[in-house]
């Protein structure tokens, strides 16, 4: 089979599609004919060799990928022939034409749910519902989201909309339309004097961007609002010190032992129509072009690689 392997740390240069054996099956597991592979942006940080969370540096060589969407061919006889999507973990054979996943981490999909948008939930969906869990929206918020055409951010605009919330979306000149179709007022980050176009007092912040950006949304709250930080995409945690004086409570992401229940409900969201996550599509020969996109902002929603 083909699949992306890393023999080094570095940019995305160093992920090669090459000839390798198929994945070898052990008790309690599948193997997957591929139809859709989640990238990450903490991909980029394995791939770069950065420590992430408890399990530290990542094992070379290796093939990246967290999440992947396709058919059963080989292991447990209840499960062949089934399209399904499962999250496989940190870095651990998703980039390829084949993967291995445990039998306890498969989701069953119907046959009209397009792959790369199962992948999309199982991951950075199951995200999202954790995330708005802890922001509670209610019908009179002003939602203010930061990098709103990205995965999460595209998710959450819909979610406030849901919700019968008003969604102020923060994006890059070339993604302000979809911003907008996506029932957001769209607003340029890049302009230095966003935050005075921001027309409407914030309620709430959905921050996954951090630094600089991170905190000039959290400046435009009112008394009494509430910020949920998740991330720090610009490279530099978001800065809290004197919000306290405003009487703004801050929520952080705690993840769950159980991440199940926030995986069905992502599927369920997608399955119903509530959620619909954006996708971009990169072959899977092309998985460095995907990273080197994601890393420089041209992308919009999930990146996702396809056979």
């Amino acid at each position: 089979m083909r699949a992306i392997r890393q023999y080094e740390f570095g940019g995305p240069e160093v992920l090669r599609y090459e000839e390798v054996p198929d994945p070898e099956l052990g008790e309690g597991r599948v193997a997957i004919a591929v139809e859709a592979a989640g990238v990450h942006l903490v991909d980029t940080t394995i791939r770069k060799g950065e420590p992430f969370g408890p399990v530290g540096v990542a094992e070379l060589p290796m093939t990246p990928g967290r999440e992947v969407a396709g058919r059963v061919e080989a292991g447990d006889p209840a499960w062949l022939g089934k399209r399904v999507v499962a999250h496989l973990g940190v870095a651990n054979g998703g980039y390829a034409e084949r993967a291995v996943a445990q039998v306890s981490s498969l989701h069953e999909l119907t046959e009209d749910v397009d792959a790369a948008e199962a992948v999309a939930m199982i991951g950075t969906g199951r995200t999202a519902m954790l995330l708005l869990g802890l922001a509670e929206v209610q019908p009179d918020d002003v939602v203010l989201v930061t990098s709103a055409a990205g995965g999460l951010g595209s998710l959450f605009v819909q979610a406030v909309r849901n919700a019968g919330a008003t969604a102020i979306g923060l994006a890059g000149p070339a993604k302000l339309a979809q911003v907008e179709a996506l029932g957001a007022v769209p607003v340029d980050y890049t302009d230095p004097r966003w935050p005075k176009l921001v027309e409407r007092t914030p309620t709430l912040v959905l921050d996954g961007v951090g630094g600089d950006a991170g905190r000039a949304a959290i400046d435009l709250l009112g008394p009494g609002g509430r910020v949920v930080v998740f991330g720090w995409s610009s490279g530099t945690p978001t800065p809290l010190e004197g919000i306290d004086a405003k009487g703004i409570s801050v929520k952080t992401l705690e993840r769950p032992a159980d991440l199940r229940p926030l995986e069905e409900a992502a599927l369920a969201a997608l399955a119903s129509g509530t959620l619909h996550p954006l996708v971009t599509r990169f072959p899977l020969a092309e998985a460095a072009a995907a990273h080197a996109a994601l890393e420089g902002r041209a992308t919009t929603g999930k990146v996702v690689l396809v056979p």
